[in-house]
């Protein structure tokens, strides 16, 4: 009977934050181990904690550098991580049930509905078995196409695996980089500013990882079908204005920075003027020193990490469908209207709460941990919001910060990390218990605002 019970209360929020917990666990303990460390000695736990939550969470904030002070094993560890924080846990264990043709029960698709974001049940498998090939497809043609490229530098061995870590985490939207063993520890894509092959490649996969699989899916059936959902349009519309004016503000914040696009020709500065707008969506690499930009740019990439990217996609934030919602209630209260319409559809009353509620909890919480981190860290505050929010956003980008942390200030960015993966309102339903229908309503009442 208790068993039951505590099955009863085992929410399809409340299963993915235990999931993605006992995952978590997991990873700790294997990069805890000696064997995936480069020098064969074993990782602090709170370094190997930090990790593992970063790589399941798909955020790419890093205590030490991937290349040079993990081994192939860590790596490896690091990769699965990433690959199973990217698509999902359940995503990942319906494909491993599918593969040995076991049924996905009725409770099974309801957690994968909430995993993924979707309104409805139906067609839930079918859509996880095309995330499934379409991820595989789209890594796999990123992996070929730097492999080519880091060949020109390296033995083609070396440049296969390179090629498929790069493609495997950047498409998750996770930023980690080997980097380090050729160019020196945290250098990152920093020497490939000029490259357009590597700038364009990384761009894409940034950017079909941020957009999410069903605007995907939309896509490629668009040819066929002539129809777009109200979701992709939202989306793709939000995403293209964001990247259009993120470039726009850097390019004229930073054109004549001399740490940053100075120095660089016209058409590499807006080259790099563009990938720097798009990697604040959660892509977590860099080809420009972000300490070095100007603090009016610091504190623009910081609204762009916190908007975030495409819901059912790899990244985090508030999402933009979130972002489109709050301007479209704001412009039907100055419009004094009682609706909100989005392309001629009328968003529902429900889906606007929502968003309200995800931003406040949001801001909530990033206010509370960067009042908390500016206490136990040392530096200027800026600094440490835009860590806060990279971690929050699992934007992965930093300032510097993330290699100084104290040990409860580790501990602190770890927790935003994984809470922006779960989603602040997930997390709210998973630790509040079932509500019930209401038989009765207050009678109304006037306040004054504004």
């Amino acid at each position: 009977m208790k068993k039951k019970d505590l099955r009863n209360q085992m929410t399809p929020p409340k299963f993915l934050a235990i999931g993605f917990a006992s995952i978590t666990l997991v990873g700790t303990i294997l990069l805890k181990l000696p064997i995936a460390t480069a020098d064969g000695t074993s990782t602090p736990l709170i370094d190997a904690l930090f990790t593992a939550v970063s790589a399941i969470s798909v955020t790419g904030l890093t205590v030490v550098d991937t290349g040079t002070h993990w081994s192939v094993f860590g790596q490896i560890v690091m990769l699965m991580l990433v690959q199973l924080g990217g698509l999902g846990f359940m995503t990942s264990a319906t494909w491993i049930a599918l593969m040995f043709n076991r049924r996905i029960s009725l409770r099974e698709r309801i957690i994968l509905q909430e995993a993924m974001g979707q309104y409805q049940i139906q067609g839930i498998v079918d859509l996880i078995r095309r995330v499934l090939v379409y991820t595989l497809i789209i890594e796999g043609i990123g992996a070929l196409l730097l492999t080519f490229r880091f060949s020109a530098i390296m033995p083609l061995s070396d440049a296969a695996y390179f090629g498929t870590f790069q493609s495997i985490s950047i498409f998750n939207n996770a930023g980690f980089d080997l980097f380090g063993q050729i160019h020196g520890p945290f250098s990152g894509f920093a020497t490939y500013v000029e490259d357009p092959y590597v700038n364009i490649i990384i761009a894409v996969l940034i950017f079909l990882g941020g957009i999410g699989f069903i605007v995907i899916f939309d896509l490629i059936e668009y040819p066929k079908t002539k129809k777009i959902s109200l979701h992709s349009k939202v989306v793709l519309t939000v995403t293209s204005l964001l990247i259009v004016i993120g470039a726009v503000m850097i390019f004229l914040l930073e054109h004549s920075n001399p740490k940053t696009l100075g120095p660089l020709s016209y058409p590499v500065k807006i080259m790099a003027s563009i990938f720097q707008s798009i990697t604040p969506r959660s892509g977590g690499v860099s080809t420009l020193d972000i300490a070095s930009l100007e603090q009016s740019s610091q504190f623009f990439m910081i609204l762009l990490m916190f908007i975030g990217a495409a819901p059912g996609s790899t990244g985090g934030g508030i999402k933009v469908t979130t972002f489109a919602v709050l301007i479209g209630a704001v412009v039907t209260m100055i419009q004094g209207k009682r609706d909100v319409v989005l392309y001629r559809n009328r968003i529902s009353q429900s889906l606007v709460y929502r968003s309200i509620t995800l931003t406040i909890l949001s801001l909530l919480l990033l206010v509370g941990a960067s009042m908390f981190l500016s206490v136990t860290e040392s530096g200027e505050f800026l600094r440490i919001l835009f860590e806060a929010v990279s971690a929050f956003g699992t934007a992965g980008l930093s300032m510097g910060l993330t290699t100084e942390l104290s040990p409860i200030g580790k501990i602190t960015i770890a927790l935003l990390m994984f809470l922006g993966r779960l989603g602040p309102l997930t997390l709210a339903y998973a630790l509040s218990r079932k509500s019930n229908k209401e038989l009765y309503r207050h009678p109304e009442g006037r306040i004054t605002i504004g």
